[in-house]
């Protein structure tokens, strides 16, 4: 997976994490995340509640580890690294998520209408 690749893919989970956990969770914190892949660190804050923290960070891990060059979807990987309960628990937020972004990005485009 290419640098550009990782770093949209950590985006991602960081948007979609954000999202969910400001709506769903209380007592976010702040932590720092240094990411460090193909000799390139990537330092960013996350707010999130301690739970999520842990499961952004347990994806951290496997996007880190992906094997792959050419990066598939999550779901639909020959080879998945996800243990069940940690993919169910990504399943929930990814969802919520999308369709939380997808529904604001709809309210944008209809008001820019008027």
């Amino acid at each position: 997976m290419t640098k550009d690749k990782f770093q949209q893919e950590v985006s991602t989970l960081k948007t979609f994490f954000t999202s969910y956990c400001e709506d769903k969770h209380e007592n976010q914190k702040k932590k720092i995340y240094n990411l460090e892949y193909k000799d390139e660190t990537f330092s960013f804050e996350l707010n999130l509640c301690e739970d999520c923290h842990e499961l952004i960070s347990y994806s951290f891990e496997r996007l880190q580890n992906c094997p792959h060059e050419i990066k598939p979807r999550c779901r639909k990987c020959p080879n998945p690294c996800y243990e069940r309960t940690q993919w169910k628990s990504l399943a929930k937020i990814m969802k919520y998520s999308a369709i939380k972004l997808g529904l604001k990005k709809l309210k944008k485009v209809f008001s820019l209408k008027k």
